[in-house]
């Protein structure tokens, strides 16, 4: 058995999490493998809408094992919450949810680091969203980090020592002024620590094999998007994982040949949150329209997003290191109103018009645009294919066409029921 996986192809918020629900009845067990409370999945269905930060987005159906692996960096502070919302709408997990004990703890000062360290960029910060994932990981890289498996011995000493160490980084280094909200923060962190300690930890990677070696069928979800990827994303405006196809190795213990299926994830147009370069950024009415109309306001910091055509450039480039076998368009409805809509299927820079995407993206990138025209039609109550206007099909086709892989699921809204599966 094989592990199939599950990304975003652009820079986040593609909608992972609800396909992740929809396609959850195929498997057995849905797995997170890198990320953190950055990540934002929202699922909607029953009335109810609910943001997952760090639980797997299968946790809303039945008798699904859910593992959160060891390229995964948990807040106590935010899985505590998260928990807590759960249980209010009927969900329980104590036994179908398993947590890595390789999985990094992010510590009440990491989200003070991440503070001081974007304070002292100044116009160069990275957009980042202060929730400790960077200081996380660099403690991590850097042989400092402390894991979910050592709450288990000699805990307190361990945490201490890392604690001062960060205390005489923020004042000595940054001058940062921790010193007022940092035993609050303490508080709620053990407080969270406390819910963490009621879960299964587990040797993930064992587990996880042991699971694939009795046929149990398993998804990878990824969180925030390709773009983003440490190494091959929009560097230095990235995030500090690997988000990348490759991370669900590395994130979970997994050999190369264990991985199935890969499904690519992309809205029917751009978005980006935070700093950075996008090439087919909107500044006008036109991702004004684009923005309300997907509602494109963060999940999780609840900060616009920038809004933009869809980039096929950066998308190729996505599907080739992930190693795409079917896409999945998000937000086809959000273009129901328009006349025409931009496809980009090439950079110009310095006068030479390029379809690869370069070492680094700056001002001097213009995109290069065909139009194809819209479908004005709302797409939200419509129930299959065939009663898709003629222009999404165009789209679609086009699309396929161009990344030389099928489209094999296309999204008119937020709702379970409005996911379209196609021949």
């Amino acid at each position: 058995m094989k592990v199939d996986v599950l990304l975003g192809l652009q820079w986040g918020d593609e909608g992972k999490g609800k396909i992740v629900d929809v396609l959850t009845p195929k498997y057995d067990v849905i797995t997170r493998f890198q990320g953190g409370p950055n990540a934002g999945h929202t699922l909607e269905f029953n009335n109810i809408k609910q943001v997952l930060h760090t639980i797997p987005s299968g946790i809303f159906r039945e008798n699904k094992i859910n593992i959160i692996g060891n390229g995964v960096v948990i807040d106590p502070i935010v899985f505590k919450k998260e928990i807590e919302g759960l249980r209010k709408i009927g969900v329980e997990l104590s036994k179908n949810l398993y947590i890595s004990k390789k999985a990094h703890l992010i510590l009440p000062t990491h989200r003070l680091l991440d503070a001081a360290s974007e304070e002292q960029k100044g116009i160069t910060k990275i957009g980042s969203t202060l929730k400790g994932i960077g200081p996380t990981y660099k403690d991590k890289i850097g042989r400092e980090g402390l894991r979910v498996g050592d709450l288990t011995e000699n805990f307190n000493s361990k945490y201490q020592e890392r604690i001062d160490n960060h205390k005489s980084l923020l004042t000595d280094y940054f001058r940062y002024d921790y010193k007022s909200i940092l035993a609050d923060c303490e508080k709620e962190w053990f407080e969270g620590v406390e819910v963490l300690k009621s879960f299964q930890f587990i040797d993930s990677e064992h587990f996880l094999n042991d699971l694939l070696n009795e046929n149990r069928s398993v998804l990878a979800e990824g969180a925030q998007g390709t773009m983003l990827d440490i190494d091959f994303g929009s560097y230095p405006f990235v995030t500090s994982s690997n988000t990348i196809c490759a991370g669900a190795c590395t994130g979970l213990g997994l050999a190369p040949q264990k991985i199935g299926r890969v499904y690519g994830i992309f809205k029917a147009y751009c978005t980006r949150v935070g700093m950075g370069p996008f090439p087919t950024e909107l500044h006008d009415e036109t991702g004004k329209k684009l923005r309300d109309a997907g509602n494109e306001y963060g999940s999780t910091t609840g900060r616009p997003r920038r809004c933009g055509w869809l980039d096929l450039v950066a998308l190729k480039y996505s599907v080739m290191l992930n190693g795409v076998t079917e896409l999945i368009m998000m937000k086809a409805d959000v273009l129901d109103s328009f006349d025409s809509i931009k496809v980009c299927v090439g950079y110009e820079i310095k006068g030479e018009v390029v379809e690869h995407f370069p070492f680094e993206l700056s001002d001097d990138v213009k995109p290069v645009y065909v139009e194809l025209s819209g479908w004005k039609t709302d797409l939200s109550n419509i129930k299959n294919q065939n009663e898709f206007p003629k222009e999404l099909s165009k789209y679609i086709s086009f699309i396929e066409d161009e990344m030389g892989i099928p489209v094999t699921i296309a999204s008119v809204g937020p709702n379970r029921e409005q996911t379209i599966h196609l021949d």
